[in-house]
């Protein structure tokens, strides 16, 4: 793999991304993922799966929008639903996931994170956020589907409808992340914690974890496709792409 290197701790399988210092997400980083977590979803030796980052300044930026901006509306869409099915695939995997964020985790990236079970931040400033409405998009369906389960309706939608970055310590108020951490303690704890539930029944875990995201799965299923054909339509709305065309500037 490229954007993603691999390290095993025990039965818990590290899953750093690695492409630059921001971690942008384009259709490369999308598809060595499905392929890890596919691979941690069949292999009955790996009981957990921790979601990195081999940099200290980003988790992930977020959609690489210099790239993603040129490609055509079919292209675009293609990694649009990859990485939405990919998503869905990483919140219902089977299997304890953890997130380690030592850096910022940003709008596509947030996402990300919040598809993990767990998620432990370094203390300080280290910033989350979906900030999509800045841009002219909504946030994907998928993840808006997820911060209200974990943040409640109200905070959910000052979180979105406000596009703004929160430090640690206003997300783990919130119900973002779990656990503020000192930033050399963030990885350890979070393969402790990947550890610690794979040691539990596996097939109880399974189904626990089962219960708690089949609604929210069920809920995006029934409107994904409509809610990603309404995605498609703005971020090539003339008023987006000129948003857009700013945000490179500025990536």
């Amino acid at each position: 793999m490229e954007m993603i290197r691999l390290e095993h701790h025990g039965r818990v399988v590290e899953a750093r991304l690695d492409r630059g210092v921001t971690n942008a997400i384009d259709l490369r980083v999308v598809a060595e993922l499905a392929e890890v977590v596919q691979e941690v979803t069949g292999n009955p030796g790996v009981r957990g799966l921790v979601l990195s980052s081999a940099n200290d300044k980003f988790f992930s930026i977020g959609f690489d929008i210099p790239r993603l901006y040129e490609l055509s509306r079919e292209e675009f869409a293609r990694f649009y639903q990859a990485y939405n099915q990919t998503c869905l695939k990483l919140f219902t995997l089977p299997k304890p996931v953890v997130a380690a964020i030592t850096g910022h985790a940003i709008a596509g990236g947030c996402i990300l994170a919040l598809c993990c079970d767990y998620r432990f931040i370094a203390q300080g400033r280290k910033l989350m956020g979906l900030n999509e409405v800045k841009l002219g998009v909504p946030v994907p369906y998928l993840g808006d589907c997820i911060v209200r389960q974990l943040a409640g309706m109200r905070s959910a939608r000052d979180i979105m409808e406000g596009g703004e970055f929160y430090a640690s310590d206003r997300l783990l108020q919130m119900g973002l992340v779990d656990e503020v951490l000192p930033i050399e303690q963030v990885l350890p704890r979070a393969i402790e914690k990947a550890t610690a539930l794979g040691e539990l029944p596996a097939e109880a875990l399974a189904m626990i974890k089962r219960n708690r995201v089949e609604p929210v799965e069920s809920q995006i299923l029934a409107h994904l496709e409509e809610r990603e054909e309404f995605f498609l339509r703005w971020w090539y709305a003339e008023d987006t792409r000129g948003r857009l065309r700013e945000a490179i500037t500025r990536f």
